[in-house]
């Protein structure tokens, strides 16, 4: 398909034809509630992330390896999602618990259904409004904390959550984090059709530096132990899983267009994707992610 405003000629993203496609990606989107009127970026169906947040699964069991668990620890797992990764940490946790939080009732929901047990428990908490005293000796949290604008309330009540001497190991998306799909979502936003839509648009995501999060660690009483970014290759087994991935996580920009135009919105965002950043030799397609991992302590009450 020639794109008129570009003169970049598209293939069909999901391959087939027009219609099988369309129908397919209505479908998807249905299960994902990106039909919906409403905007917001609580809108989630658990379901259908969890079918496409591998790759955010695999990191997050590799940032539960650094935790060094001795399996007698008190956590608290911020932005907790499906529960997935909670109850990953609550089974290296026989003699120890874990509480899982998030501000979304459909993801609480789901985790509760699927993953409760003897040392888990989920609460419906946004990472803002921890009222925890003392209570932790780890806090965790996984790809969440880009989606929180300011962060000096969540800081300030980690501090308030752990014991003396606690720790927390936190990762989310960093200063140049998926870079080259954000291009593609402004050039989407800037056509014709689209831009309208976005004229009152607050971008949803906050893509920070070491610099600024250590400066904020430490306003928040915390020691830092390391801060930095950390550059990954996401990779998408295929153009549909691609798809599926921009469709369950950057729903904030595709529920700001009207019912009728979100199949095309996706469609403009995955097309300019892989004309620019065509799949691998092995139908692979890659996706530059940079994440911000930040490790620190609360000071003992003897130091």
């Amino acid at each position: 398909m020639l794109d008129r405003e570009t003169g970049i000629r598209h293939e069909n993203p999901s391959g087939g034809s027009g219609h099988d496609r369309r129908e397919a990606q209505a479908e998807h989107m249905a299960r994902a509630g990106v039909t919906r009127d409403v905007v917001g970026m609580d809108n989630w169906n658990p379901e259908d992330y969890s079918l496409n947040s591998s790759e955010q699964f695999r990191w997050a069991c590799g940032l539960i390896q650094k935790l060094g668990l001795t399996g007698r620890e008190r956590v608290l797992d911020i932005g907790c999602g499906d529960g997935r990764v909670t109850a990953e940490i609550a089974r290296r946790l026989p003699l120890g618990h874990v509480i899982g939080i998030d501000k979304s009732p459909s993801m609480i929901q789901h985790a509760r259904d699927n993953f409760s047990g003897e040392n888990i428990v989920f609460q419906l908490i946004g990472a803002e409004d921890l009222r925890f005293d003392e209570e932790f000796d780890i806090v965790f949290s996984n790809a969440v904390l880009h989606w929180v604008r300011d962060h000096a309330p969540v800081l300030s009540g980690i501090g308030r959550s752990l014991a003396p001497g606690g720790r927390a190991l936190l990762q989310m998306g960093g200063r140049g984090n998926a870079d080259a799909v954000l291009e593609s979502v402004k050039r989407a936003m800037r056509r014709e059709r689209f831009k309208h839509y976005f004229e009152q648009f607050v971008f949803p995501y906050a893509f920070h530096g070491p610099e600024e999060y250590e400066a904020w660690l430490l306003r928040a009483g915390l020691e830092p132990v390391r801060v930095e970014l950390i550059e990954k290759n996401m990779t998408h087994i295929g153009q549909e899983a691609f798809a599926g991935w921009f469709r369950t996580t950057w729903h904030p920009f595709i529920n700001a267009v009207p019912p009728v135009w979100r199949i095309d919105f996706i469609d403009e965002v995955i097309g300019d994707y892989l004309h620019r950043n065509p799949p691998d030799e092995k139908g692979m397609v890659h996706t530059r992610m940079v994440r911000l991992e930040a490790e620190a302590r609360k000071k003992t009450l003897f130091a």
